[in-house]
């Protein structure tokens, strides 16, 4: 997809032409279309809200939509509304569409909203169709402004909706094609092309590091583990402690000896590793930006499976950081190797880490697949900018509790804890069980809701949705 800018509405006749249309700005719009010898009914009200406006003749197709008072008209509807522009094109199966909003002006965050959804709008993954088939028409979109200002913002949305569409690619990626190795080769390739650092250590590494927890999880594969570091380090960062982002990298998850019940609970599993997914998307975009920070990335990676010497319920185990963990689920493997890259990150003395997962179906219990599981022992000042990233990029977080009290679910008769807490409050035991690794401020987002949708969201994607790369992105700014 190319993004285009012109600083006048291109001419109808052969253009596929999408109008947002406010109500101080309907005589704007008639007197266009007037010059361009087509009327608008006197019954037409393209400037009310939700009022739609369609022409299709021998030498034009026109889309008007009326958004109502633009004083009120939120980012999240204009990237909904180009989504509607993007489905009206491929429909009609146009390979190029103009774009004009002509309240855009000098809104900057309406020109970064309006190139993301282009771009995420028309997002496929068809690597493994054949011939072509259903390979989206539109190939170029011209958005109308004579803004420099707006036109870099729409730059930058674009960059960073890029970056979201690498992400989605690596969910979408079927495991016997994407094992914990390749994600590390992946990794690799990326940080070339991108500009930043990748450093992957294989089993034996692993093993030297003494990283328990991802190592039990990875007893049952045929295939080894691998534990990812990314590094973006300007020579003039602006802060002088590291800020960590940690992913969650099970390739695919079985449940391991705690096998999952089917069907339909593991047609989705190769989306386990979305968050880091989202860890890596983030850095792409980061390099890209040349945004001024120092960022560490941490990604431990394997798949769950019950063969081999899997790991069973009842093993304790030595982690990372030497302390010990009862198992009595396997499929409560997310947090063990997470444990271990968040006693790793203590060695970078962060200023602060966010940890993105697929945890737990509690959370998704608890906000469906539209919000984003949060608990943090963070400042309340890091806590409000998380919150205002996922307001401005509507991936939206809700805090949760992290009461003391919890703790006495994950006590083990034989160990330091148990990776499981019981049947209730499963989203927030899981991240209390990770807090005991940590001694820094940190964020735990718990994205086993928004990561991997049954159906097409607007913007987002069916299957992989790249959640976390732009909350990501937008949270580094503000801190």
């Amino acid at each position: 997809m190319q993004l285009k800018f012109s600083k006048s509405f291109i001419t109808l006749p052969a253009q596929c032409s999408f109008i947002l249309c406010s109500t101080d700005t309907v005589n704007e719009v008639r007197a266009f279309l007037k010059k361009s010898e087509i009327d608008l009914p006197s019954t037409a009200k393209p400037g009310d809200a939700d009022q739609k406006t369609f022409f299709h003749t021998k030498d034009a197709m026109v889309y008007i939509l009326g958004i109502g008072d633009a004083s009120v008209f939120s980012v999240e509807k204009l990237r909904r509304n180009i989504f509607q522009a993007i489905k009206w094109s491929n429909d009609l199966k146009q390979k190029s569409l103009s774009i004009w909003f002509p309240n855009l002006g000098q809104r900057t965050d309406w020109g970064e909203a309006i190139g993301e959804s282009v771009i995420l709008s028309n997002y496929q993954f068809l690597k493994y169709k054949t011939k072509g088939n259903g390979l989206n028409s539109l190939t170029s979109v011209t958005l109308v402004t004579n803004e420099k200002a707006v036109e870099a913002a729409a730059k930058k949305g674009q960059t960073i909706a890029l970056s979201v569409c690498k992400a989605r690619d690596l969910v979408n990626e079927p495991v016997i094609t994407l094992t914990a190795s390749e994600l590390g080769n992946q990794a690799k390739t990326l940080a070339s092309k991108h500009g930043f650092k990748a450093e992957v250590w294989d089993k034996k590494r692993i093993e030297k590091e003494k990283m328990g927890g991802l190592l039990a999880v990875n007893y049952g594969s045929p295939n080894p583990p691998a534990f990812i570091i990314l590094e973006h380090k300007p020579a003039k960062a602006k802060n002088k402690q590291p800020v960590v982002f940690v992913g969650k990298g099970v390739v695919y998850d079985t449940g391991g000896l705690s096998l999952k019940p089917t069907p339909n609970s593991m047609d989705s599993m190769k989306s386990d590793m979305a968050g880091a997914a989202a860890v890596i998307g983030a850095f792409c975009a980061i390099a890209d930006l040349k945004l001024p920070y120092h960022v560490i990335g941490l990604i431990p990676a394997t798949d769950n499976r019950p063969g081999g010497n899997a790991y069973t319920p009842g093993d304790v185990i030595r982690m990372y950081d030497g302390s010990t963990v009862e198992v009595l689920n396997t499929d409560a493997e997310g947090r063990m190797i997470l444990a271990d890259a968040l006693a790793y990150a203590k060695k970078y003395k962060p200023e602060v880490v966010v940890d993105l997962a697929t945890l737990t179906g509690a959370a998704v219990v608890a906000v469906g697949h539209i919000g984003i599981a949060m608990m943090s022992t963070a400042s309340d000042a890091v806590v409000q900018k998380m919150t205002q990233a996922g307001e401005n990029t509507y991936e939206r977080v809700v805090r949760f509790p992290l009461w003391d009290e919890y703790d006495e679910l994950l006590k083990s008769d034989i160990a330091d804890q148990k990776n499981i807490g019981g049947p209730y409050g499963g989203s927030i035991t899981a991240a209390k069980f990770l807090q005991h690794f940590t001694d820094y401020p940190w964020v735990h987002l718990d994205i086993a809701g928004p990561a991997f949708l049954p159906h097409q969201d607007y913007y987002r994607s069916k299957n992989g949705t790249g959640v976390g790369v732009r909350l990501l992105v937008d949270f580094l700014s503000r801190i």
